[in-house]
C-alpha cells in the first residue's frame, strides 16, 4: 500500500527533477533539452558485436540523462516515462527515416523499407529478467516503449508495442562482464513467444531498449526475432541452435589511461538474412555511451 501511494504521489506531485534535482518538476527544461534536444543519431559500440542491428539513440548516456534513466529504472520515478518515451520515439523515427527497416509480411518473407514503407511500427521491447522486474516493481523498458508508441501515434504513425520476446534461460549479472563476455553470456538466451512472429506480420519491427552499452543484448534480440520469423516462414520448427561467431581478439590500446578496443574478426554470414528476412531489424534506445556516437572509425 505504501509503494502504491508513493507511485501516485510521484505522478501527481513530483518531488524533484529526475535529472538535476530541481524541486517540484518531473523534468526541468534544461534536462529535457539534454534528453531530447539533439537530433537522434545512429550509434555503434566499440567493439561492435556480430548481428547487431542498426541502432539509433536520442542522447549520450551522461550527466542528467544518465541520472534520469537510473531514477526511472532503479528508483521507480514513473513520471519520467513520458519524457523518456518521447526521446525514444525520436530515435525510432530516425531509424525509420534512415535506411531499411525490415518488414515481416504475411508470406513471412522479409522486405526492406524506409520512411515510406507501409505497415504499422511495431516496437518490440527487450525483455527484463523476471527477478529484475519483481525487484523494481515495474518493467522500465516496456513502460518507456508504451510511452514512445503513444508519442508516435500522436504524430500520425500507426504504432504499438508488441512484447513478443522472453528469456528462455537465466543469464549471469552483466555488470562485471566485458563486451565479449556479455555476448557469450547472452548467446541463445532470448526466444520469441509462441505465435510471436504472426503478431509482427505486416509491420516495421524496431527493437527498443532504454540503453545500449556493448550491444550484446540487442544483437541477441535481433537473432531471436529473425530466427523465429524465418522458422515460421519455412514451416520448420524453431531451433535453439545459435551460430556462435568466430572471434579473434586483437586488443588495441587507445590514447589515454585505461581505454582499450578490441577488433573482432567474425564469421556471421546468414545472421542478417535468415530464411527470407531480407535485412536486419532496426533498434532504438534512449541513450548510448558518448563515444558510440562517433560514426567515422577506421
Amino acid at each position: 500500500m505504501r509503494g502504491w501511494w508513493q507511485d501516485l504521489t510521484d505522478l501527481v506531485l513530483p518531488a524533484e527533477c529526475g535529472g538535476c534535482g530541481t524541486p517540484r518538476t518531473v523534468l526541468c527544461d534544461a534536462c529535457r533539452a539534454a534528453l531530447d534536444g539533439a537530433v537522434p543519431r545512429r550509434v555503434r559500440p566499440v567493439p561492435e558485436p556480430p548481428g547487431l542491428p542498426a541502432v539509433y539513440a536520442a542522447a549520450p548516456y551522461a550527466d542528467e540523462v544518465r541520472t534520469a534513466l537510473l531514477a526511472h529504472k532503479e528508483r521507480g520515478a514513473l513520471a519520467l516515462a513520458g519524457a523518456l518515451g518521447t526521446a525514444l520515439a525520436g530515435a525510432v523515427r530516425a531509424g525509420l527515416r534512415d535506411g531499411r527497416t525490415v518488414r515481416i509480411v504475411a508470406s513471412w518473407s522479409g522486405t526492406e523499407g524506409g520512411a515510406g514503407a507501409s505497415g504499422p511500427v511495431l516496437l518490440v521491447p527487450v525483455p527484463s529478467a523476471p527477478w529484475a522486474v519483481r525487484a523494481r516493481g515495474h518493467d522500465p523498458v516496456r513502460r518507456i516503449a508504451l510511452a514512445a508508441a503513444a508519442e508516435l501515434r500522436r504524430s500520425g504513425a500507426a504504432a504499438r508495442v508488441v512484447p513478443v520476446l522472453r528469456q528462455r534461460r537465466a543469464v549471469a549479472d552483466q555488470s562485471g562482464l566485458n563486451a565479449r563476455q556479455r555476448f557469450v553470456n547472452l548467446a541463445g538466451a532470448l526466444e520469441m513467444t509462441a505465435g510471436g512472429a504472426r503478431l509482427l506480420a505486416g509491420g516495421r519491427v524496431v527493437l527498443v531498449d532504454d540503453l545500449v552499452t556493448t550491444g550484446a543484448t540487442l544483437a541477441e534480440a535481433a537473432r531471436a526475432v529473425q530466427e523465429a520469423a524465418g522458422a515460421e516462414g519455412t514451416g520448420e520448427a524453431t531451433t535453439a541452435v545459435y551460430r556462435r561467431a568466430a572471434w579473434e581478439g586483437r586488443e588495441e590500446r587507445k590514447t589515454g589511461p585505461g581505454e582499450e578496443r578490441a577488433k573482432w574478426a567474425r564469421n556471421v554470414s546468414g545472421m542478417a538474412q535468415v530464411n527470407g528476412l531480407a535485412g536486419p531489424v532496426r533498434a532504438a534506445v534512449v541513450a548510448a555511451p558518448p563515444d558510440s556516437f562517433e560514426m567515422n572509425r577506421n
